[in-house]
């Protein structure tokens, strides 16, 4: 048995006695009362998830097991020669609160690697797709057909005692985190290069190795190394995140499951938020008619698009109440590598800008930049310059903190998750209108 599963399962073991004693003991607390908004809103903020591998702190955004952004990046330990962590450690850490040290992290690259071969019939199937097939659409079927590897499956089905669960999980979702890399860079080749796809190289990380098949060079590993890390985790309240783990609550394997939270991010709303960000920003600074994007040339364009009703996007978070820390780690990346890219330079200047002018508006919550106002531009600088694929590179890494939360699941045996509903006519009833 690895490092790592002989760590997670020593901390499964301590971690289930908490689980049972709180639903033995303390299952009428009170967490909070739902309100008729709240039902008929989508469920915001009721507090109804168990999640312990990340937690979104109003002013601190998103923690990674209790670490901060800056703390997980300084922590971890860096790949050779490279500015940022091991994705493989950051899984190792996801799993069990621990930071591992470089030889464990080292252990879980080298064990990725043995599980990392894609089977030749995933690509078939993708090539069998029409030509126009959406990169999502592609990445999600691509997963559902590696469904028949499920170890779960096979030794549920000749019978699995149930705290035994979490062991063939963790199996199956390391094989499947394994081979995403390789999955979505195939995707990426297959599409957009004219079907000139790039073998996998057996001694790069899970970061390096993906930079390798895209076929760009560095420092485009260390962008993955740090957008997978990124966008990994973010409680289990969004939709990509509470889809894998309702679809899991079912008993349904790692594969189903992932590729319902896939589906789930291939929405406007949620994964391709990014897209948009960069369109708006590559027309507005079309619209600055080749001005130099000074404070003022800003401000002005700015007012005229809020003056316009339209909204600054990439501005505003439904939680966090200040700067989203994911933004200011890819804001730092670019005024190192690519202070002086035009685009970049709208950007920062944008940056600089839009939170006092939002606040003058009045009518924004949070005038702070979210995590989709900066990380389209760096993949543009990069040459990967096709909208429809950053969604999928989001779904790599949100899959690293949604398949580690779906072996706890399995670990702590939680139940299907089957909340009650209400018709309207209740809800007047609630309200004393009817």
């Amino acid at each position: 048995m690895s490092t790592l599963k002989k760590t997670l399962w020593n901390k499964i073991e301590k971690h289930r006695p908490r689980t049972m004693r709180l639903l033995k003991e303390y299952s009428d607390v009170k967490l909070g009362e739902v309100t008729i908004g709240q039902a008929i809103g989508g469920a915001r903020g009721v507090r109804c998830l168990v999640t312990d591998t990340s937690y979104l702190d109003p002013m601190e955004g998103i923690r990674f097991r209790g670490k901060t952004i800056p703390e997980t990046f300084e922590q971890l330990p860096k790949v050779p020669g490279s500015d940022y962590p091991y994705v493989e450690g950051f899984w190792y850490f996801i799993l069990t609160g621990d930071i591992p040290t470089l030889e464990q992290a080292q252990e879980v690259a080298a064990d990725f690697k043995t599980r990392a071969k894609v089977p030749e019939y995933v690509f078939e199937t993708l090539r069998a797709l029409p030509g126009d097939t959406h990169p999502m659409t592609m990445f999600s079927i691509a997963i559902t057909a590696m469904q028949r590897e499920s170890v779960f499956v096979e030794a549920y089905h000749k019978g699995l005692n149930k705290m035994d669960y979490w062991d063939h999980t963790y199996e199956d979702c390391s094989n499947l985190l394994a081979k995403l890399p390789t999955v979505a860079a195939f995707i990426y080749r297959h599409k957009f290069r004219d079907g000139k796809t790039i073998a996998p190289n057996p001694e790069l990380d899970f970061g390096g190795n993906f930079a390798h098949m895209m076929g760009i060079e560095p420092p485009y590993d260390d962008v993955a190394r740090m957008y997978f890390i990124l966008h990994s985790d973010h409680e289990s309240g969004n939709v990509s995140a509470h889809a894998v783990h309702l679809v899991g609550s079912a008993l349904s394997d790692c594969f189903y499951a992932l590729a319902a939270g896939i589906n789930g991010l291939a929405g406007p709303l949620h994964g391709l938020a990014n897209e948009e960000v960069l369109r708006w920003t590559q027309n507005f600074t079309e619209g600055l008619g080749g001005k130099e994007p000074t404070e003022e040339v800003i401000k002005e364009a700015l007012w005229e698009t809020l003056n316009g009703g339209q909204v600054i996007p990439g501005y505003g978070h439904a939680v966090l109440r200040k700067t989203d820390p994911r933004y200011m780690a890819q804001r730092e990346f670019c005024l190192k590598h690519l202070p002086d890219y035009p685009l970049f330079k709208v950007i920062s200047r944008i940056y600089e800008v839009a939170p006092g002018v939002l606040q003058e508006h009045g009518k924004a919550k949070n005038p702070w930049p979210n995590v989709d106002a900066q990380s389209g531009v760096i993949q543009w600088y990069y040459g990967v310059t096709e909208y429809d694929f950053y969604t999928v590179l989001f779904g790599v890494g949100r899959a690293i903190g949604t398949l580690a939360n779906l072996v706890w699941d399995r670990a702590l045996g939680y139940p299907i998750e089957r909340p009650k509903s209400l018709t309207t006519e209740m809800l007047e009833q609630a309200a004393g209108i009817r």
